[in-house]
């Protein structure tokens, strides 16, 4: 009796740890950055390509557009993601965008978390960098902690889509 009562002490108290961590760490912020060798025109615009957004952004299987003009602010798209085996959906909302220069989009996965998501296209001596920046935080308390243990997984991700955008804009050979 006495070691249950110690083996429930201690998983209360990584319970209690766990959500101090959401409470300590609300958010997440990380960055990516590439520089392609192509201008910011066409690199905008194999970005912005939707028969080859599955060639850069990992593991995406659906795009449906929801409401509003497309490319443009309020427009919502609606993403399906496939990970081994398990389907989850992202709605995108476009908050603010300068064709060929930057986009600020939030995306909502329901109940799981929202993210502010900008990307900038900066083209310097004929070759465009480009960055994005994200802020991540978690819907609800125990997604909060959740996703305060996940920004390393997170930034590998966006560093690997971002890898990925680069061969694709780079290897690019359509206008």
């Amino acid at each position: 009796m006495k070691y249950l009562k110690y083996l429930f002490g201690i998983i209360a108290l990584l319970g209690i740890l766990f959500i101090a961590k959401g409470f300590l760490t609300p958010s997440i912020a990380y960055t990516s950055e590439i520089v392609v060798n192509k201008s910011a025109k066409e690199a905008w615009a194999v970005m912005n390509d939707e028969s080859k957004i599955d060639q850069w952004l990992k593991g995406i299987t659906k795009i449906e557009h929801v409401k509003g003009e497309k490319g443009t602010v309020g427009a919502v798209t609606k993403y399906t993601f496939t990970e081994d085996g398990q389907e989850s959906v992202i709605f995108e909302t476009i908050k603010s965008i300068t064709p060929e220069e930057q986009v600020t989009m939030d995306f909502v996965m329901e109940d799981v978390m929202h993210m502010d998501y900008k990307v900038d296209f900066i083209e310097k001596n004929g070759k465009t960098h480009i960055k994005s920046s994200t802020t991540t935080k978690g819907i609800g308390v125990f997604m909060r902690s959740m996703v305060s243990f996940m920004e390393n997984s997170m930034q590998s991700q966006e560093d690997e889509n971002m890898s990925n955008l680069k061969g694709l804009i780079d290897g690019n050979r359509t206008d």
